[in-house]
């Protein structure tokens, strides 16, 4: 006897498309099949529905404490809107406090998630500093937590940003352990300068955000961290979070060809705004690093996504409420004091889908390879979670290709009273979210309780 059957299904998978039916037993795919003849407890008729993977979001900040606040989204709203929108999986980063060590942080991480998610998790850790300490307990992480990647920051001088000697030294540990470097990849150095620049010339305005982080400045670190990373040796496993330009693509592209297993992640809001609402009267809400670039960058983004130089796409779900982004004031601060951070883990499957797919900018195919299959390699997931094949976990999310939806904050589940896509209409949305064979969300509902996802200890990242 079958848990849940499903009939009629149309379902894409990296390699392709399965028509057909699928049974599901224990939280797992148990049988794929033309016909399946078995009885279920519950079963779903999916025909004019198209079925993928459940969503792998690889880059989340829930309850992130940053610019002296913490993220509106704890880890149950976070999670909440996650399933919503057909993520079951969500890999977040631990931010261990100044001058603390990773397993402490990991441990205060797991306890604050625990009891509260509803899609399942793993973890990151960013690493603030190259102490021995830290270095030390890479090693531990990776083997026995399942942590199996660190974020290291260019940018944030005086709060996140490492220098390039212990970036070189970091990522050096980090590969004898066989783990996987994450890179915000900016100059801190040079925006500190142009943001003090700014201020002294009395420009405060959002659209100064933009201006203190020029696309020139994402491309140079870029190419300094891969030529740091390519002094280490091929067994590297790097790849650079939030790409926002075309050109830092194109340079890991280069040295990817060169054999380097470098890689780039790039966002939905870089694949559908533009520095335009950063002149919005709500730019605030917009400010998010690397910030938003020209509509001639979107282009190249989704160029590059279409022909494979693109390896994930991520939310960077990092969520500020607009009484946190004007600091609980009338007017809006001055831009470098504004939190950095946008929604998104709810939307990235109807904007690619839309976007991408419905234009056909993109494959179905390529939609569940940045989305679900590459994410899974690479954060030590697969084939737990990843791919629609017997054995794995039954993460699913099922698509209504004709559902015409206005997206708002009426039909969104994040703890905000607003959304950065507000207004914009999109064909094709998320109906049924099924996580490890329960149903989480349907129609609408978040069915899933606080506390009933689970995490996930990283494997060994599959890259090839």
């Amino acid at each position: 006897m079958l848990d849940l059957l499903f009939r009629n299904v149309r379902a894409y998978d990296k390699g392709g498309i399965f028509e057909g039916d699928i049974g599901v037993k224990d939280g797992k795919i148990v049988k794929i099949g033309g016909d399946i003849q078995e009885q279920a407890d519950k079963v779903v008729d999916l025909s004019r529905k198209i079925v993928v993977p459940g969503l792998i979001d690889g880059h989340t900040h829930m309850e992130f404490p940053f610019m002296s606040t913490v993220t509106a989204d704890d880890f149950y709203y976070g999670t909440r809107a996650s399933v919503a929108g057909g993520v079951t999986t969500i890999v977040d980063f631990i931010s261990p406090p100044p001058k603390s060590d990773l397993v402490s942080a990991y441990k205060s991480w797991r306890e604050k998630a625990d009891k509260k998610v509803v899609s399942d998790y793993g973890l990151h850790s960013i690493i603030r500093e190259a102490s021995s300490e830290n270095l030390e307990q890479i090693s531990y992480l990776i083997k026995n937590e399942g942590v199996v990647s660190f974020k290291l920051f260019m940018a944030y001088k005086g709060e996140l940003m490492m220098d390039d000697s212990s970036i070189y030294r970091t990522i050096k540990t980090i590969t004898e352990n066989g783990g996987v470097a994450g890179i915000h990849a900016e100059n801190g150095e040079l925006i500190d300068q142009l943001i003090r620049d700014f201020l002294r010339e009395g420009k405060t305005e959002p659209i100064y955000h933009a201006y203190s982080r020029p696309e020139i400045l994402e491309v140079e670190a870029t190419n300094r961290v891969s030529s740091i990373a390519s002094m280490i040796g091929n067994d590297v496993k790097m790849y650079i979070v939030h790409t926002s330009t075309g050109e830092a693509v194109d340079t890991i592209t280069n040295f990817r060809k060169k054999g380097f297993h470098f890689f780039n992640e790039t966002t939905p809001h870089y694949l559908t705004l533009s520095l335009e609402a950063l002149k919005r009267p709500d730019a605030e809400k917009y400010v998010m690093s690397p910030p938003l670039r020209t509509d001639d960058q979107r282009v190249k983004l989704w160029e590059r996504l279409s022909s494979g130089d693109i390896f994930t796409v991520g939310s960077d779900h990092c969520v500020y409420s607009e009484e946190q982004k004007k600091r609980f004031k009338e007017e809006v601060p001055p831009f470098n004091e504004i939190p950095n951070g946008v929604p998104g883990t709810e939307t990235i499957l109807p904007i690619l889908f839309y976007f991408g797919v419905k234009r056909g900018l993109i494959s179905m195919e390529r939609m569940v390879e940045v989305t679900s299959y590459n994410p899974a390699r690479f954060y030590g997931l697969y084939p737990k979670k990843g791919h629609l094949l017997p054995g794995a976990d039954a993460d699913i999310a099922i698509i209504d290709p004709g559902r015409k939806v206005k997206i708002s904050t009426d039909v969104l589940h994040s703890n905000i009273d607003y959304t950065i896509y507000d207004g914009i209409e999109v064909e094709g949305w998320n109906v049924m979210t099924i996580r490890r064979g329960e149903i989480v969300y349907e129609e609408g509902q978040v069915l899933g309780k606080a506390g009933s996802g689970q995490y996930v200890k990283g494997k060994t990242p599959i890259i090839t």
